[in-house]
């Protein structure tokens, strides 16, 4: 089958990350990497045998891509996802998607009149964990799914921070979107969702809890921050309480691959380890982009209305901490 030919615009953390993944795909040549910093367009460049471009929109016309990889600010991506699919390409687009539902909805809509793939990085679908939670409450096995908690902790949102990035947005945009969606995929749509935020000096929220409800008790969880003390590494993780059965995951990332534990605890039986495959989550969503491409996978898993979804909840959150 042939190759599918990819343009990757950005050479950032996830734009190196993003290459590094296509390198190791056998079905896959990087025609293009843009930057507006040539000497980062030529390093990840090298990392996929790509050539550097300073032109992003020469490199979406170029006639021997099939597909664009968008790993540049949220605020930029409508600015290269529409052209994109208005050329024909199909688009895989990082998170979050957008910080405006409006372009958000443009996006998707370009996508449905172009008639090609929008598929976005909605991670936590491609971490061992997390679908094997999603798996374990579709099956059944340890009854019905009642509370989940998750929470993203980090540091960012200090002047001093080593992962602060001027593009970053609030943590219920940069952070929550990920794990909003993996809570609409375990427990679907909320019937009520209330929020309330510890604020910087000049205002901002810098730590937020979103309490979602559901019938019958059911709730979850979402906690994020970016003011975490800069000596504290960043955190991921989740609980999920099941009938019968508790499910925990956490991830440390301190500076090359993170730390992680995910572990059961059913009944009397003390929590032991939960044997999953060690899967790069970035290889295995790229993968799964490619196969949709042929045909081989279903886009309904990383489909561009599943991210609109979650920011939607996002943005509820803002508006619920915004008017208490």
């Amino acid at each position: 089958m042939a190759e599918v030919r990819i343009a990757l615009l950005g050479a950032g953390s996830m734009g190196t990350v993003h290459a590094a993944a296509y390198a190791n795909m056998p079905d896959v040549s990087v025609v293009g990497v843009f930057s507006r910093d040539p000497a980062r367009a030529a390093a990840v460049a090298a990392i996929c045998k790509a050539e550097p471009f300073a032109d992003v929109a020469q490199l979406i016309r170029r006639a021997d891509v099939d597909a664009i990889d968008v790993c540049l600010p949220s605020e930029n991506h409508c600015d290269v996802v529409i052209p994109a699919l208005e050329a024909g390409k199909h688009v895989f687009c990082e998170s979050p998607l957008a910080l405006d539902l409006g372009q958000a909805e443009r996006m998707r809509d370009a996508a449905r009149r172009a008639g090609r793939l929008l598929q976005v990085g909605l991670l936590m679908r491609s971490v061992s964990a997390y679908s094997h939670v999603e798996a374990v409450a579709r099956s059944g096995e340890h009854g019905r799914l009642l509370s989940v908690t998750t929470w993203r902790l980090g540091s960012y949102l200090h002047a001093d921070a080593p992962d602060r990035k001027a593009h970053y947005g609030d943590p219920s945009t940069e952070l929550m979107t990920f794990d909003f969606d993996f809570v609409l995929w375990l427990l679907g749509q909320p019937q009520s969702l209330s929020a309330s935020a510890a604020r910087l000096p000049d205002g901002r929220p810098g730590e937020i809890s979103a309490v979602l409800s559901y019938r019958q008790g059911r709730h979850a969880t979402v906690i994020a921050s970016g003011l975490m003390p800069i000596g504290s590494p960043f955190t991921v993780g989740f609980r999920a309480l099941f009938e019968h059965a508790v499910f925990e995951h956490l991830a440390t990332f301190s500076g090359g691959p993170p730390k992680t534990s995910f572990t059961v605890a059913a009944g009397s039986t003390p929590a032991r380890p939960v044997p999953v495959a060690e899967r790069n989550p970035y290889e295995v969503e790229l993968q799964r982009f490619v196969d949709c491409i042929h045909g081989r996978a279903d886009p309904a898993l990383l489909d561009v209305d599943r991210a609109i979804e979650a920011l939607r909840l996002s943005l509820a959150t803002i508006e619920s901490f915004t008017s208490a």
